[in-house]
């Protein structure tokens, strides 16, 4: 039998962050993931410059490829808004490798099939035994569906289905551009191009919403192409796109209960405006490992529900949408 203080399962920025934060504060800790890391997952990487100050983390010192957009070209039903301002945008190959890494923590490539709660602390498949237990493992987090779903199961109106692939291209325009809610999506498509000749592009939106309308993410990803073969901007790819879910921030999620704990995508923190998953991930791990260490409310309610407004605006709009919902 393995002892540890934490027992962390999901590699990802959640899961890295986490144990970056537990060794910090003198956490004996263990990540285990399914997978072997580098990975290959799509993803647009849409980070904010905040995420490496959490990590405390000068932006020079990240060793990997670093795009860079002063503004992001939007169009809202046809109708075209430049937002300005310094984002980044990183390879999720890269990056969570470099995150796990930097977490200084063993890493274990496990694939986590039972989980006992024993002795005031967890029992995972009669070899690994932990104190404290963090789900990181994303949407499909077994720590979630163990210990959580059969009590509170997510929201499924915040459920986003998307569709995307990234690739090695020649690309000439190196604008961010995001198309809100074109040919009645009930979410964007996004084209991302990356330094060192890569290309990100997808499309998503509210599950929910497709049903209702017998619609299905498919059709907007071949409206998707057809439009990225019409402005020029991709040409002359057979494309083969994955298909993944996660889950928006709403109020209240439950991320707790007794010695175990969900953070990221695991709990569904992706912000609502954007879908952005990686900030909040990497915060939600910072907040529990403080929590645990110093036996304190674990709580995500101050991890921002949208990436493109304000924080002292969130909270209004918030408000509004609460309101309406009473």
């Amino acid at each position: 039998m393995k002892y540890y203080d934490v027992i962390i399962v999901g590699a990802g920025p959640a899961g890295s962050s986490s144990a970056w934060k537990l060794k910090q504060l003198g956490a004996k800790c263990l990540i285990l993931d399914k997978k072997f890391f580098p990975r290959n997952k799509p993803c647009a990487g849409w980070i904010n410059p905040n995420v490496f100050q959490e990590l405390n983390i000068g932006i020079s010192d990240y060793p990997h490829a670093l795009t860079i957009f002063p503004s992001i070209h939007m169009t809202f039903n046809g109708i075209p808004l430049i937002r300005l301002g310094r984002e980044y945008a990183i390879r999720r190959y890269e990056f969570d490798q470099w995150l796990l890494n930097h977490s200084g923590v063993p890493f274990e490539v496990h694939h986590v099939k039972k989980i006992t709660p024993k002795d005031n602390g967890y029992l995972i498949d009669d070899t690994y035994f932990g104190n404290y237990l963090i789900g990181a493992g994303g949407s499909y987090c077994p720590v979630y569906h163990t210990l959580f779903k059969p009590e509170e199961p997510r929201d499924e109106s915040s459920r986003i289905v998307a569709m995307e692939t990234e690739f090695r291209y020649p690309w000439k325009d190196g604008r961010c551009r995001l198309w809100f809610f074109e040919n009645n999506l009930p979410g964007y498509a996004w084209y991302v191009p990356k330094k060192d000749g890569y290309l990100n592009i997808g499309v998503g939106g509210i599950a929910e919403k497709f049903e209702e309308r017998r619609d299905n993410i498919k059709s907007h990803w071949r409206k998707l192409i057809e439009k990225l073969h019409k402005l020029k901007l991709v040409q002359g790819i057979d494309f083969n796109p994955v298909s993944h879910v996660y889950y928006l921030n709403r109020n209240n999620p439950h991320i707790r209960r007794g010695n175990a704990f969900l953070v990221g995508d695991a709990v569904g923190l992706a912000t609502l405006d954007m879908g952005e998953g990686i900030g909040p991930a990497i915060k939600s791990g910072l907040l529990v490992a403080e929590a645990i260490i110093h036996k304190r409310d674990y709580s995500v309610n101050s991890i921002p529900k949208y990436s493109l407004l304000p924080r002292f605006l969130e909270k209004y709009v918030c408000s509004i949408l609460e309101h309406k919902q009473t």
